[in-house]
């Protein structure tokens, strides 16, 4: 583990940032780490508790699981392999990947652009807006579940055999899926595991030394937060420690685990241009259809009342328990990275967590 970082910014008397970290804590979350890169330079900060029932706070160089912000590293990964030749942005994928019969019109782009219009394997919003469920990722039925090792055809497969969302192309829905086949291509293009081409392109070269692909792996191989996940079990509220988890389910999509240091220098790196050409950086960072979403990146205007400063980013979750932030202006010359757990609150992180991100984001970027 690199510590060098924590000794090196807790110099920096930055009160808006740690309030801003507490505030998470005041929201209902168990911990918080923080890193914040900038022109005073970088700095670190916790606030909460590294375990319920004990009083240290979360290191600040602790290891967590980074849910969907993986979808950036898998795009970077994708967009370095069209960099060489090896695939076309608006190829088709069938070809590549023909044992799943795939519609002949989806393309690479489509993948990372979520509008290939493939089912979400972990479920959908139906015509009412009303979440309906695919493999478990929610609930009693993921707490019981969280350990199963998927593969990932099983997860394509699932999610094929249910019908598209749209004709492709068409129309944008984020669906997990669309990373997952974007990994299976990586491996068919390179000949080499998700994980193995992963380290060789992106997190060697970069010196990542605490981010990995787990695959089947369900530890946290290092010092952690512990994060906790609540539920309904019948009539009676529970809540387990996930720190423990197989997330298999989010091949691709959500699986990886990372760092707030590992994902500052990643994120650093790719927005100022040291692991794509500029062609593909920009159309990285192009926002398209009604998610605002380029090639793995969201990217948002904060508009007049926070002085319009635009912030691209790719935010994340676990199926429990754990959470990532990943924000930065889109030259990367300021970065925002986070580790997030959650504890036996009752609170609705779809309400509490917009505002305290809010208050974050105006601290740091405004």
């Amino acid at each position: 583990m690199n510590t060098t970082a924590t000794t090196a910014t807790a110099t920096q008397d930055r009160p808006e940032l740690q309030k801003a970290a507490q505030d998470f804590v005041d929201a209902g979350f168990a911990g918080v780490q923080l890193r914040v890169r900038d022109e005073r330079g970088e700095w670190t900060g916790s606030a909460g508790v590294h375990k319920l029932a004990e009083s240290a706070k979360p290191s600040t160089d602790g290891l967590f699981w980074i849910g969907s912000t993986t979808k950036t590293f898998v795009a970077a990964l994708v967009l370095h392999l069209v960099a060489d030749g090896l695939v076309e942005l608006d190829a088709p994928v069938a070809e590549h990947l023909p044992r799943f019969g795939l519609d002949e019109r989806i393309t690479v782009r489509m993948l990372l652009q979520h509008t290939s219009g493939v089912y979400n394997c972990t479920g959908e919003l139906d015509e009412k807006g009303e979440f309906v469920p695919g493999l478990p990722s929610i609930g009693k039925a993921w707490v019981d579940n969280r350990f199963h090792d998927y593969r990932p055809d099983e997860l394509v497969e699932f999610a094929l055999a249910k019908p598209a969302r749209f004709e492709p192309g068409t129309d944008q829905s984020y669906s997990n899926t669309n990373y997952t086949l974007a990994v299976l291509l990586v491996e068919a293009l390179s000949g080499h595991s998700y994980g193995e081409e992963m380290q060789r392109r992106i997190l060697r070269p970069l010196g990542l030394r605490d981010t990995l692909v787990p695959g089947s792996l369900s530890e946290l191989p290092g010092p952690h937060a512990h994060g906790y996940y609540r539920y309904q079990d019948g009539e009676e509220w529970k809540v387990v420690d996930v720190a423990r988890q197989n997330l298999s389910l989010l091949c691709g999509a959500g699986d990886m685990i990372s760092t707030t240091r590992d994902l500052q220098v990643f994120f650093t790196a790719l927005l100022g241009g040291r692991l794509l050409p500029a062609a593909l950086l920009e159309q990285m960072r192009t926002p398209h259809g009604m998610l605002g979403y380029g090639l793995g990146l969201f990217v948002q205007e904060l508009g007049p009342e926070a002085g319009d400063v635009t912030i691209v980013h790719h935010n994340g979750g676990a199926p429990g328990g754990y959470g990532a932030l990943m924000i930065a202006t889109p030259d990367g010359t300021r970065t925002l990275t986070a580790g997030l757990t959650t504890g036996d609150s009752a609170m609705d992180p779809a309400v509490e967590f917009p505002k305290a991100l809010d208050q974050l984001i105006k601290a740091v970027f405004c």
